[in-house]
């Protein structure tokens, strides 16, 4: 099994750097008044980073909600 999981990861990253290396050109992303050049694997990666951190902080939030409604006392 372990070999399986190793050869899965080294799909994996074999993938994302061809990805990287493919994808070096410059772009540019607007959000209201501020701009950013930077290579597209580069923003991309950025994106996933954040759409993690904002993903896992509402995982948190509901989970933190759903155990406060269990152990709040009822009325």
């Amino acid at each position: 099994m372990r070999w399986v999981n190793s050869a899965v990861i080294a799909i994996l990253v074999a993938a994302i750097l061809l990805f990287a290396v493919q994808n070096l050109q410059y772009v540019t992303v607007s959000f209201l008044t501020t701009k950013l050049s930077a290579p597209m694997a580069v923003l991309v990666a950025l994106v996933y980073v954040l759409g993690m951190l904002t993903g896992g902080s509402l995982w948190a939030l509901i989970k933190w909600a759903l155990e406060e409604a269990k152990t709040a006392p009822k009325q």
